[in-house]
């Protein structure tokens, strides 16, 4: 026989755990704070120092033919070591700044399930068993969602902007090299140089981009998901139609950014799973919910492996999944081989 005081212990204890939780989530949000204090102070620092050196190579170049080649050397090496430490830095802030915004939203969702608990104990913890014993609480969920999330972020970072720096370092190294050997060589290096961290630069606007795009938050969903869907047929060559029904407006932040990762996640399925060549994307923006569906001409897949399979992580839909469902919406897949793949969403709106 089950007591009340044994079925409530590990609800208890689960809120404390949460409790704890919490409380080093808001350490770590201050050391944060402190970090991007600190982080920006030395980009700015070495931002005019990257302007000074630039200044000095300018002028370098204005009497190229009569300065001694030790002075060219040292004025092309000075503006490429500052330009990479700024990169560098500027890296390190945009990374603590969004890691920054990560915890927050954890935070805030830790609060809410913290002050959910202290309401009704014994309701929530009724939620959480099923007919085998306890299911796994939702803050668990929220954890293992966010590290499969940094996973690819991590695999992104490592396939795309840090492959293409490791690029220039070795770019740079061959410059440095032919100064001595062939100046003229030497310059047709940096002008490959200087085109590959414009490039690498596009490339690095375009990542930040898809972390999180500040129109977003300026401007709203709708203007937001019509630029992504522009600039997504752009480099990708895939035929995007975007629908938009229903009265536009902005709503609650936690759920525009949902249904825009819904989309982003959804379109990034079609490339690299359906491998489509047409895809329609419907947004109905009703009076109480939001419903988007996005439908592709691809080869389609198996749902269950996408899901649960060795294919989970890299699709991304089984923790789209698990955001839908803890808003209390609908999610649902429907793919046959060979035969394209539709999947739809609905987000409850207060």
């Amino acid at each position: 026989m089950v007591t009340a005081q044994s079925a409530v212990s590990p609800f208890q204890q689960f809120l404390e755990e949460g409790r704890k939780e919490y409380e080093q989530v808001q350490a770590e949000l201050k050391e944060i704070d402190m970090l991007i204090q600190q982080t920006t102070a030395e980009v700015d620092r070495l931002a005019q120092r990257h302007a000074q050196h630039a200044n000095r190579l300018r002028q370098v170049e204005a009497i190229f033919d009569s300065v001694p080649r030790e002075d060219i050397h040292e004025a092309y090496t000075a503006v490429q070591e500052a330009q990479q430490r700024l990169f560098t830095m500027r890296g390190q802030l945009e990374k603590l700044q969004s890691d920054q915004k990560h915890l927050d939203r954890y935070a805030r969702l830790l609060r809410r399930l913290l002050d959910l608990g202290r309401l009704d104990e014994i309701t929530l913890q009724g939620a959480m068993e099923d007919e085998e014993g306890e299911s796994t609480p939702p803050v668990v969920r929220v954890i293992e969602a966010q590290e499969q999330e940094r996973q690819r972020l991590a695999r992104q970072m490592h396939d795309g902007p840090a492959q293409a720096l490791t690029n220039l370092v070795l770019q740079a190294e061959i410059c440095e090299r032919l100064f001595d050997v062939d100046s003229e060589r030497a310059r047709v290096e940096l002008a490959n140089l200087k085109a590959a961290v414009g490039s690498t630069f596009q490339r690095v606007k375009g990542f930040i981009t898809n972390l999180r795009p500040m129109m977003l938050d300026d401007l709203g969903l709708i203007p937001t998901l019509r630029r992504y869907v522009e600039d997504f047929k752009e480099n990708s060559g895939i035929s995007v139609n975007l629908t938009v029904t229903g009265r536009e407006r902005r709503f609650a932040s936690y759920k525009e950014v949902t249904i825009f990762r819904a989309v982003q996640e959804l379109l990034n399925v079609a490339r690299e799973l359906s491998h489509a060549t047409n895809v329609q994307v419907t947004v109905d923006l009703g009076d109480d919910r939001v419903l988007a569906a996005v439908e592709d001409n691809g080869s389609g897949f198996d749902i269950a492996e996408v899901l649960s399979g060795p294919a989970a992580e890299q699709s991304g839909l089984a923790v789209l999944r698990e955001r839908v469902e803890m808003l209390e919406g609908h999610f649902q897949i429907e793919s046959n081989l060979g035969r394209g793949t539709r999947v739809a969403l609905e987000i409850p709106l207060p």
